[in-house]
């Protein structure tokens, strides 16, 4: 699966949405019907075009596979969205706990700690004003 389905910026090759509903539902091995109930149930969001046909992307189509991995598993639809919910929370507090180790990796005591109040580094403390 690529990248846990971070989605980045939109002009990202792998979010660009060029893909029609019938090539989608060819290169995932889902039927178009089926395309269109897993869009009703909130689990893949495909981009519009002006007129308002539906255009997939590699993300959505990287998606469709994991949502196949868990059909297969025996998980249905209301499960499955409960389940990509939670993995998008995790990846979003696993990259906040990335970003926090490296502000703290960042942090040099600025003095010895005392045991009667938190310690934190003058970098820390310009952020937090």
């Amino acid at each position: 699966m690529p990248e846990k389905f971070e989605r980045y910026d939109s002009e990202s090759p792998s979010l660009r949405s060029v893909y029609g509903i019938s090539v989608a539902a060819e290169l995932s091995g889902f039927g178009v019907a089926a395309l269109r109930l897993y869009e009703d149930y909130g689990l893949i969001t495909p981009g519009r075009t002006a007129g308002g046909t539906r255009r997939y992307s590699d993300y959505d189509l990287a998606r469709l596979r994991r949502i196949a991995e868990l059909i297969d598993a025996g998980v249905n639809l209301v499960g499955i969205g409960r389940v990509l919910d939670r993995e998008h929370r995790t990846d979003e507090l696993e990259r906040h706990n990335r970003r926090l180790q490296a502000d703290n990796a960042n942090c040099a005591p600025s003095r010895i700690p005392r045991p009667d109040r938190p310690h934190w580094c003058r970098p820390c403390l310009r952020g937090r004003r």
